[in-house]
């Protein structure tokens, strides 16, 4: 054996908890990695989409989430149909409760629509983070628990807060270009399995 089976719902059946999300996703909006999993012991990880609110197909943002990502319990997503109207006298959505309201129904271009929610890979989100629509996190940052994260994160960096900010880098800037310019997250599975103590270890030699 040289590694789970990624497409299996359920990796391991002694940590029933850990779900590698990709396996159960529906919505086309959502993309997700290999490998990357949400813990969660009360559902055994399988409503994440719960998890991403204000998705409206209308709208079309993309929830993308890269490869072997650490999702802990609670993680929400917020996404851009939260926005509400910012250039009126009020910001009320008349329009969502119909009822002849939805006659000033907002063009798509009359929302403060933030773009795509991107994950990077290798990243570590701790319990109850909220992250709002259109942050990008980088590959290799960490985010810590209960944390709300409404600006993009630098990768390889260290975030924690309310709202979320940089606290270190986890590398010197030069082992965090090595580690984006291996891109290890896209070794086949073999070649992975062949560099596990080197990718659990902090000398990036060995792994180069």
């Amino acid at each position: 054996m040289i590694g789970p089976d990624k497409n299996k719902i359920h990796p391991n059946p002694n940590v029933p908890s850990v779900c590698f999300i990709k396996n159960i996703i529906k919505n086309p909006n959502i993309i997700v990695g290999d490998y990357t999993y949400y813990d969660d012991y009360e559902t055994n990880g399988e409503d994440f989409e719960k998890h991403v609110t204000h998705f409206y197909p209308f709208i079309g943002d993309k929830l993308i989430i890269g490869k072997f990502c650490s999702l802990a319990k609670g993680i929400r997503f917020i996404m851009n149909g939260a926005n509400h109207r910012l250039d009126g006298l009020t910001t009320y959505p008349f329009n969502i409760m119909g009822n002849g309201w939805e006659k000033v129904t907002p063009r798509i271009e009359d929302l403060p629509l933030k773009g795509d929610t991107i994950i990077g890979n290798d990243v570590w989100i701790g319990e109850n983070v909220t992250i709002l629509p259109g942050v990008h996190i980088g590959d290799g940052a960490i985010i810590g628990a209960n944390s709300v994260v409404a600006k993009d994160i630098e990768p390889y960096a260290v975030a924690v807060g309310n709202p979320c900010h940089v606290v270190k880098k986890r590398f010197t800037e030069e082992k965090i270009q090595t580690l984006l310019n291996l891109k290890w997250w896209d070794f086949d599975e073999e070649k992975i399995f062949n560099n596990l103590e080197a990718l659990v270890k902090g000398n990036i030699d060995n792994l180069k």
